[in-house]
């Protein structure tokens, strides 16, 4: 046998142990999943999508939700829940998904705290807040894509010249001003102001307002905002009524919000940053050390256009606007 065949062989071979060595580790491993949100809201169903469709049958899940864009205030007890749950199970890794699973659960208990890795995913705020990377801790940030989202509905609105960018007041809200800081001189629209109001009559009297000064408004989110009998509304209740008040399209970033009725996105996936961070743990159960496991930041996205949409503004786009994204209509 030639020199050069025994080292293919060889190379072969050893492949082969370390694919098994992975295969068996990921097998019998057990992953926690903190959502810093409810399991009703449709971006953790994307990120929950993601996580599952790298560590379905691999890992077995175990999901805790801490349930903070519906009650802010029961955030540390839902954290402290987690935690326990963690002692319970003593799992192998742990996701850790958005950014108030990040400041109440993983820094204060995980972070350089245990050799457990952890993976985080949906994370607004920039690495250092929570001092990223960490010996256990690497992961995946989130970022919207606002310039490319008003740059593809200036294909569809014609004269577009401003927008706002609307959302309801939260932790996430005071994140994204640092993301819009750093990138304002680049969008291809002026950007007259980024409104956080609170409640549900604030969020329509600023939409109304709005219309006399912005060409379209950029819905980030309102779940989970109160109306004036203290209700907790989704998105898809909220969307109707802001596209009312301000009577001209709604841009964003989310697939669902589409389905509600906003005119187009180019929209960030949640089954991303699930995947992305489930594929790093995988990496580091698999033997590769934390430190090897760099942060990164999404980079797909998606181009869909609500076709009601279209027709109840009259827009009519060139076809070329149309080629390479999904079309849909409301609630559908």
């Amino acid at each position: 046998m030639s020199g050069k065949m025994r080292y293919v062989l060889a190379g072969f071979a050893v492949g082969i142990v370390v694919m098994a060595g992975l295969a068996a580790v990921a097998s019998a491993c057990n992953v926690l999943v903190v959502m810093s949100y409810d399991d009703t809201y449709p971006w953790e169903q994307e990120v929950r999508d993601g996580i599952e469709s790298v560590l379905n049958g691999r890992c077995e899940l175990t999901y805790s939700y801490m349930d903070t864009n519906r009650y802010s205030d029961v955030g540390p007890q839902k954290a402290e829940e987690a935690y326990n749950l963690y002692q319970q199970l003593q799992p192998d890794g742990v996701i850790a998904v958005d950014d108030n699973a990040q400041s109440m659960f993983v820094v204060p208990y995980l972070k350089d705290k245990t050799q457990t890795p952890v993976m985080f995913c949906g994370v607004n705020a920039e690495p250092d807040v929570y001092g990223y990377p960490a010996s256990n801790v690497s992961g995946m940030l989130e970022r919207l894509h606002i310039f490319e989202t008003v740059l593809f509905a200036q294909q569809l609105v014609p004269n577009l010249k401003t927008f706002a960018i609307v959302q309801k007041n939260s932790s996430t809200a005071e994140m994204l001003v640092q993301q819009i800081e750093q990138e304002q001189e680049t969008y291809p629209a002026k950007l007259i102001g980024h409104y956080r109001p609170t409640a549900l009559a604030e969020a329509l009297k600023i939409a109304a307002e709005l219309k006399t000064q912005a060409d379209v408004l950029f819905y980030e989110t309102f779940d989970k905002i109160s109306d004036e009998n203290g209700q907790l509304l989704t998105d898809a209740e909220v969307v109707p009524m802001i596209a009312a008040a301000f009577g001209k399209p709604l841009i964003g970033n989310n697939a669902y919000h589409i389905r509600d009725g906003v005119l187009c996105a180019v929209i960030k996936l949640g089954e991303e940053q699930g995947s992305v961070a489930a594929q790093k743990l995988l990496q580091v159960l698999g033997g590769t050390p934390v430190s090897d496991i760099p942060i990164e930041r999404n980079k797909k996205g998606k181009r869909i256009i609500n076709v009601t949409a279209l027709r109840r503004f009259g827009l009519k786009p060139k076809p070329i606007a149309l080629q390479g994204a999904e079309l849909i209509e409301t609630g559908k």
